[in-house]
């Protein structure tokens, strides 16, 4: 991935559009230069998603603080959607807010080449102890830009098929291994009750909620953003197949308000019982399994569904990253070494339970005995997902970007953000699939004619 990320350095040079902020703000080189430390008593503010992994990190950072007496971390959880849209206007502009940030795959390579983030490299390889060369292969690949690495990850993940046994035991249904779209969307409309879903799936608008699943839809359906010379695809034939199946399938048998359910709704949803599949990230498999979830060993895990393609899981991570404008940085790196750690893993494991462990981060965790005692329902077969997932070309047909979910190019943030809101009003039965792809081609066009 470092090779495909060298040669397109469009990355470098493109602007990244912001919806929500209605300005468009174009790539600067950061403050760099060598960030001023402070003597004393030091407080870092760190950005993050209110993710239950991320809950855990803010819970136990006092274990941190313990032992770095000097250093007090704040913790400005956000949802999603309103941490993108803080960090990136925070780091695009130099504001200088955080000292560390959670970002995603898609944001690193790009934010990296713009010289917002600072190279963690040197520091991990100095650090003996952190073992840099145990951090997952394929995770590591997607944060390194020029043999530069401008993030580590907290956590790993890809995404499978979860169902409840139960369920289908007293429907008397049996899930294949390697269920097909068509096999799951039977078995939603069988188990869909008044009272129960029979598939949750994101539909909450943003380019990293609903079109997360949706873009993995997309591929395994034959469709893609666009061809290998960037010209858009969104109204394509199999583009739109995949969003009409998606759209109609949540409809007739998902959940009850799709507008207002991404990531955290679906894990409340079907932790409590209320669905009976969930198509989304393998590290929601944790906090499933854990102590007080309603359906905590009665959980089933398959890869994700297929069409075409013989797989169709999804490659992520939420990394800690550092901006090039945090005036902290030694201290910053001591807190991000510390929490993407084996020595922060173990933590976890014997604090919380070891079906808690970030997942997907690091080679050791699925060597640890511990772990995967607790994590045998799901530790293997995410394990498995993540390193047999394709980056290069995830659909039917090549593509000119190494990425999954989400195309890496600036503009992308925007044109999902963007034809994400459009679906919504699908969802609604304000508009058509047909209507909403052809207004997302002319956008999309516009980001495609942006790289060649």
């Amino acid at each position: 991935m470092t090779k495909s990320y060298s040669m397109k350095k469009r990355l470098a040079l493109s602007a990244i559009a912001f919806s929500s902020v209605g300005v468009l703000l174009a790539g600067c080189s950061g403050a760099g230069g060598g960030a001023q430390q402070a003597d004393g008593p030091v407080t870092l503010t760190l950005a993050t998603v209110n993710n239950p992994q991320m809950k855990d990190m803010e819970e136990l950072k006092g274990a941190f603080e313990d032992a770095h007496p000097d250093i007090t971390v704040n913790f400005v959880a956000m949802e999603e959607n309103d941490l993108r849209d803080a960090v990136t206007k925070d780091v695009a502009t130099q504001g200088g807010q955080y000292d560390i940030v959670t970002v995603g795959s898609y944001e690193v390579p790009i934010w990296g080449q713009n010289d917002w983030l600072v190279d963690l490299g040197p520091l991990a390889e100095a650090d003996t102890a952190y073992n840099v060369d145990d951090l997952l292969p394929p995770v590591r690949e997607a944060l390194t830009v020029d043999d530069s690495l401008f993030a580590v990850p907290f956590y790993g993940e890809s995404s499978f098929l979860m169902y409840n046994k139960d369920m289908f035991a007293a429907a008397g249904l049996e899930m294949p291994t390697n269920p097909t779209w068509d096999e799951v969307a039977g078995f939603a409309r069988t188990l869909k009750t008044d009272d129960v879903a029979g598939i949750c799936l994101r539909g909450k608008p943003g380019w990293g909620e609903l079109f997360a699943p949706l873009t993995t839809v997309v591929q395994t359906f034959g469709g893609s953003w666009f061809d290998e010379d960037w010209n858009a695809e969104v109204n394509s034939p199999e583009f739109t197949e995949a969003v009409q199946f998606y759209t109609d399938l949540v409809k007739d048998a998902g959940e009850a308000d799709p507008v207002s359910t991404g990531f955290t709704e679906c894990l409340n949803l079907f932790s409590q019982g209320n669905a009976a599949m969930w198509y989304d990230a393998t590290s929601a498999a944790g906090p499933i399994e854990a102590d007080g979830s309603a359906v905590a060993g009665k959980i089933g895990y398959v890869h994700a569904p297929v069409k075409e393609t013989e797989e169709s899981g999804w490659l992520w991570a939420w990394n800690l990253a550092i901006p090039k404008t945090s005036t902290q940085q030694d201290a910053a790196w001591e807190f991000v070494s510390w929490a993407t750690s084996t020595e922060y893993i173990n933590l976890v494991g014997t604090t919380l339970g070891w079906e808690r462990v970030p997942p997907g981060s690091r080679t050791s965790t699925y060597e640890n005995a511990d772990y995967l005692a607790a994590a045998e329902a799901f530790a293997p077969i995410t394990k498995d997902i993540m390193l047999g997932v394709n980056p290069t070309q995830p659909g039917v047909n090549p593509q000119p970007w190494v990425g999954i979910q989400y195309v890496t190019v600036p503009e992308f943030q925007d044109l999902g953000n963007q034809v994400s809101q459009d679906i919504a009003d699908v969802f609604a039965g304000r508009d058509t699939v047909e209507n909403v792809l052809n207004k997302g081609q002319e956008l999309a066009q516009q980001a495609g004619d942006a790289q060649k």
